[in-house]
Parts: C-alpha cells; structure tokens; sequence
C-alpha cells in the first residue's frame, strides 16, 4: 500500500463525523484493496468519565465506530473517488454504516493510546463496501477486529 498525502488529505476533508464524535486521525496507508489510519484516544475524551471510573477503558462500541469510520466509512470515499465520484456528489452522500458480524473485542485500550486501523476490502460493489478490520495497539496486538459493511446514499 501507498499513501498519496494529497490524497489522504482529500479523502479526510470528505469523512463526515467531527469532533467529538471523529476516532480517525490521519491515514498512512491507502490503496484500492485496503487502508491503515490512526486513532490517539485522547485521556481526557468524554466517554471515560463513566467507563470504569478509576479504571477506565475504551468502549468496545468506540472501537467498533473507530473501525468503521477508517475501513468503511474513509476508505469507501477513497474508493468512490477512484470510481469517478465528484468530491460535491460525495458530500451528497451518506455513508451509512450497515452490518457488523463476528466482532470480537481482544483486550484492552486505555485512555491515550495510539492505534492503528487496518481495513481490507472484501467487496465493493454498487456502493457497498465489505470489510475485514482490526484495531492494533502501538506493539501490534489486536485489540478488535471484525467484518464490516457500509453502503453511501444520497443525503436523507
């Protein structure tokens, strides 16, 4: 894989989710079968104030998002730009997230952890992109990993 920075810029100018609600940082690796982006959780990020108080980790469902929003979600952008896709036609769409099968969730992510999404297309068709994607830490542990589809849409 890849990565052509003004690219990789284009592509995260056109990801839909914001702050607070955005677990995508940059991308590092990008290609037609496959993406690598980062995430650093920050410590103080709203959703640990009441996860595990003293103890907190990572929701499993924000590393499910986190997984969707780099192998689905940026990565079928890039993937519709390569199809020919306006960036305005983009803007246009909705990406939504759709299917979910065996997730598993592996260990642990602590508050200001680094890590690294890896998505690689199982299919793309007709706007709908497949995916097998995992949440690595810094010393490559997988942390979750699952299958994941997504499908854009014209703006509801």
């Amino acid at each position: 894989m890849g990565v052509d920075r003004s690219t990789v810029e284009r592509v995260l100018a056109l990801v839909p989710q914001a702050p607070p609600f955005r677990f995508l940082d940059d991308i590092v690796e990008l290609d037609g079968n496959g993406i690598v982006g980062t995430c650093r959780y920050e410590r103080d990020a709203w959703f640990y104030r009441g996860h595990f108080p003293g103890n907190p980790v990572t929701p499993g469902v924000i590393l499910l998002e986190t997984m969707a929003q780099t192998a689905v979600s940026a990565f079928g952008i890039y993937l519709l730009l390569l199809a020919g896709k306006g960036e305005e036609e983009i803007r246009g769409m909705v990406n939504l997230f759709s299917f979910a099968e065996t997730v598993d969730f592996i260990t642990v992510v602590r508050p200001g952890e680094k890590v690294w999404v890896r998505g690689r297309k199982i299919y793309f068709r007709r706007s709908t992109l497949k995916v097998e994607a995992a949440v690595e830490l810094e010393d490559g542990r997988t942390a979750a990993r699952g299958v994941l589809a997504g499908t854009a849409v014209p703006g509801l």
